[in-house]
């Protein structure tokens, strides 16, 4: 499984990061909190639905896990659209790893942009200043104003 390759494409902006076997460690901020991407297994051997996200303390252990599932995410919404899949299909939102064929890349096709905003926003949480501020997107032209607020007025009052 090509797991360095996938972590790659998520394109995180940690630079102390490594990744071990199908795991990807980084330390996005100083200090001795450490988090940890893994994929979310299935009941079946072999098939991933999500990536579970964990933060560690070096001397404390684990603090916090959230799955981040495929199909929350639509990572591969279109995958599945091209074959026919529906969420009630068999495999839908997922892929399965083949070990008898190791040129096989089960994500091809994934759109990771969901996943990556959903990492985004559980690392800003617990790893304030890891990421760094994006500008808005604005379209030139004409700004809106504040309109000016106007309280609504009581004609008379309630009797309890």
């Amino acid at each position: 499984m090509y797991a360095r390759e996938f972590f790659a494409e998520l394109g995180l902006p940690f630079t102390d990061a490594t990744v071990v076997g199908t795991t990807y460690y980084a330390a996005p901020t100083p200090g001795p909190l450490r988090l940890r991407i893994d994929f979310s297994p299935t009941i079946r051997t072999g098939e991933y639905d999500g990536l579970r996200l964990a933060t560690l303390h070096q001397d404390r252990g684990q603090l916090d896990a959230v799955v981040l599932r495929f199909e929350d995410h639509h990572t591969f919404d279109h995958r599945d659209a091209t074959r026919g899949r529906t969420p009630r299909d068999t495999g839908y939102g997922k892929f399965k790893e083949f070990r008898d064929r190791p040129d096989w890349v089960p994500w091809e096709g994934a759109h990771t942009r969901g996943l990556r905003d959903a990492i985004e926003h559980y690392t800003t949480i617990w790893f304030p200043g890891a990421w760094t501020p994006c500008a808005p997107n604005r379209a030139t032209g004409r700004t809106a104003g504040k309109a000016p607020f106007q309280p609504a007025s009581r004609a008379g009052s309630r009797a309890r």
